[in-house]
């Protein structure tokens, strides 16, 4: 019998699941592992505590995988490849495979077939495979280059505008508001407290203010009537149709890639903000359908990890 490991590493939490060649046996969660949060030390002690787990939960050996599917964001750095290489290769024998995480997003969508695959958790950005297999992708530049529509940019937005809106504005004015819950967010006393957290860099001594864990705040705000919020969200679900879209035009530009008539072409998505979050979907639904009237949205979130394991055992 043969086993087949898949891991997803997202910038919140890394998932991994063992399976034989039909069945899941066990999966197992820890914390994020991606190296712009946490060190190399800390990412490789998560990896090992979830792969313990699993042997515990199964009886199984890691020394039997035959092939590892590891999907993480970054793999383009070559930091983020070494440590990842050698992390598996200290634990887990057999084949290894090193994929984005948004690639073993979009093969558990399509299968490896043709589509589109939008990511908005932590951060964000846009992949797309053509019928001849060839990839295409937008985005995923990080928290202060891109991610626009992630939940890190989203975040950022709402205090930003609602700054913006504070200077504009008189107290008591819905931006007030919105401060005020920001800060009760963090435990902050004062306007001014929120501004130091929010211009501090992360270091040795101090971490980078988590601005992706305001984007359940501002969905909270928007569904009780908050204008500030519902625009972050409005715009958040713009910019990622803008990523989605993106892609398209790649793939049509590609040589040969552009049919005699438009084709109708699947998009899925995944990640916590388009799941979980309904305005920004709808309003990235809604802009598509007027950039890219030939797409067909999925209505549910696809599971990475489902891609991975499909990687781990195709080989």
């Amino acid at each position: 019998m043969s086993y087949f490991l898949a891991i997803d590493a997202g910038g919140t939490k890394t998932q991994c699941l063992l399976a034989d060649e039909t069945r899941v046996l066990a999966r197992a969660t820890t914390g994020t592992v991606k190296l712009m949060r946490v060190s190399e030390q800390e990412a490789t002690a998560r990896l090992h505590e979830m792969f313990a787990e699993i042997v515990s939960s199964t009886g199984v050996s890691l020394g039997q995988v035959a092939r590892t599917c590891f999907g993480l964001a970054g793999l383009s750095s070559p930091v983020v490849r070494a440590w990842a290489s050698r992390a598996l290769c200290e634990s887990v024998a057999g084949e290894m495979l090193l994929c984005g995480d948004e690639e073993i997003a979009l093969d558990a969508a399509f299968s490896g077939g043709p589509g589109i695959l939008v990511v908005a958790g932590t951060g964000s950005n846009a992949i797309g495979r053509s019928a001849n297999g060839s990839l295409f992708g937008t985005g995923g530049w990080g928290p202060v280059l891109g991610d626009e529509g992630s939940g890190t940019w989203i975040g950022l937005e709402v205090i930003r505008t609602a700054l913006r809106a504070h200077d504009q504005m008189p107290l008591g004015g819905p931006s007030t508001s919105l401060l005020r819950e920001i800060e009760r967010h963090w435990k902050f006393n004062s306007l001014g407290e929120l501004v130091a957290y929010g211009n501090q860099r992360g270091d040795c001594d101090h971490s980078a203010p988590d601005f992706a864990s305001l984007a359940p705040l501002v969905a909270r705000c928007a569904d009780a009537g908050d204008s500030l919020a519902v625009q972050v969200l409005t715009r958040a679900g713009e910019q990622l149709a803008e990523l989605v879209a993106s892609v398209a035009r790649k793939m049509n530009a590609a040589p040969a890639a552009i049919p005699a008539e438009p084709a109708a072409i699947g998009v899925a998505f995944t990640g916590s903000v388009l799941a979980r979050i309904n305005p920004v979907r709808a309003t990235m639904t809604a802009r598509l359908a007027v950039l890219l009237p030939a797409a067909s949205v999925r209505q549910s979130s696809v599971d990475p990890l489902e891609g991975a394991l499909w990687r781990a055992r195709r080989g």
